[in-house]
C-alpha cells in the first residue's frame, strides 16, 4: 500500500522534504504542510506501518518517546500552552502523530476544540525561509544542530 504517508518517508529519505526537522530515532520529525497553528509537526515511523499496534514493544515505547521528545521541543520552541498529541490514521492508513501546539491566543471559538475544527484549506503552507528559525529551535530543543 502507498499512503501520503509513505511517500512522505521516500521523500525524507531522498533528502527532498523541505519540511524536515530531523531524524529521529524511529523515523522522522517534520513540520506540518498546512501552518494552521505555527509550529505544527508530525512524526512519521521509518519504515512505514499500519499503526501502533504493529510495532514491536520496543519500537512502540521508541515512537511514543520520540512523539513526547518532539512534543517538549516544539513547546519549548513555540511558547505554545501547551501542545495536543494525535495518532488517528483514518484518512491515511499509516502510523504518523500529530503534535500540536496549542496557544492562549487563538480565537476563543477554537481554542479549546480538537485541532479539526480549524479550515486547514485557508492554512499558511509551511514556508522553509520564513519558519527557518523555529524549525532550527526545536532542532536544537532535540539535542541536534
Amino acid at each position: 500500500m502507498s499512503t501520503a504517508i509513505h511517500r512522505r518517508v521516500e521523500r525524507l529519505r531522498a533528502g527532498e522534504d523541505p519540511t524536515f526537522i530531523e531524524r529521529m530515532a524511529c523515523g522522522w520529525a517534520v513540520m506540518g504542510e498546512q501552518q494552521f497553528l505555527i509550529g505544527y509537526c508530525l512524526l512519521l515511523p521509518d519504515p512505514v506501518v499500519a499503526n501502533l499496534n504493529a510495532l514491536a514493544s520496543d519500537a512502540r515505547l521508541a515512537f511514543l518517546a520520540d512523539m513526547a521528545a518532539l512534543g517538549d521541543a516544539v513547546l519549548a520552541a513555540t511558547g505554545a500552552a501547551r501542545i495536543n498529541y494525535a495518532i488517528l490514521g483514518n484518512v491515511d492508513p499509516a502510523l504518523h502523530a500529530h503534535v500540536v501546539p496549542r496557544y492562549a491566543t487563538e480565537p476563543e471559538a477554537t481554542r479549546t476544540a480538537h485541532p479539526w475544527a480549524y479550515d486547514w484549506s485557508r492554512a499558511p503552507r509551511f514556508d522553509p525561509e520564513a519558519q527557518a528559525a523555529l524549525v532550527g529551535a526545536i532542532r536544537a530543543r532535540l539535542g541536534r544542530s
